[in-house]
């Protein structure tokens, strides 16, 4: 798997590199700033990019904005956010084009390699990796509207942790509830989102962007799995 890193700290940067290639990742490119990233990203195509915030020339947005250019050259590449903090814009531009491969991480709560790396391999097969404090800063700002008012607290307690990455039987450890319970709820958030009959690993990503993005509704399209 092919990934172009942006960090501008070189000990970081270095730090990552060992780290994904010790985990069997490709480094495409490894760049420190928002121009060489945009560049790196367009002109080599990866399977995923792993893109700080902050970046120079002027260590504002931008990653996220390279990022968000090479998006609109290359729908759909697979973006995984790393940030010191939770910034409810980048991750809402981040989001906007309802289409998956989203991750936001902070960086002071990524605990272990295995949980950074099962994150970049999620976000580049088309699935989400948001924080949960990303996640609950996307929804104090919005009470959700259209179809997202259907649901219920448990459903979007079960949404939130889809949109962390965790899988059904991971959601019903978390919850203390059967696998069958959480498949229930998922086919519920399903129909109350009007996410048709289609791919489910799609419905799934679909339901967690509309979420996240305070999106009334959503329509499906074809996607790669969560």
């Amino acid at each position: 798997m092919r990934v172009v890193l942006a960090e501008d700290l070189y000990l970081l940067r270095q730090g990552l590199i060992r780290l994904l290639e010790a985990h069997g990742f490709t480094i495409a490119a490894a760049v420190e700033t928002g121009p060489e990233l945009l560049e790196a990203l367009v002109t080599e195509r990866p399977d995923v990019a792993v893109v700080d915030v902050r970046l120079p020339p002027t260590l504002t947005d931008e990653g996220l904005q390279a990022a968000l250019q090479a998006r609109r050259v290359i729908p759909g590449l697979p973006v995984l956010v790393l940030s010191q903090h939770v910034q409810q814009l980048y991750a809402r531009e981040l989001l906007a084009d309802g289409s998956g491969g989203v991750g936001y991480l902070l960086k002071d709560r990524v605990f272990n390699a295995e949980q950074f790396v099962d994150a970049i391999r999620r976000v580049a097969a088309g699935g989400t990796a948001m924080d949960p404090d990303v996640i609950a800063k996307l929804l104090e700002s919005q009470a959700g509207s259209g179809p997202l008012r259907r649901l219920s607290p448990r459903e979007r307690e079960v949404l939130e942790l889809m949109a962390e990455g965790c899988s059904n039987s991971a959601i019903a450890g978390r919850l203390t509830v059967s696998d069958g319970a959480v498949a229930k709820h998922i086919a519920n958030i399903f129909t109350k989102l009007d996410l048709v009959p289609a791919d489910d690993a799609n419905r799934r990503v679909l339901a967690v962007l509309a979420h996240l993005n305070g999106a009334p509704e959503r329509t499906p399209v074809p996607g790669r799995e969560a």
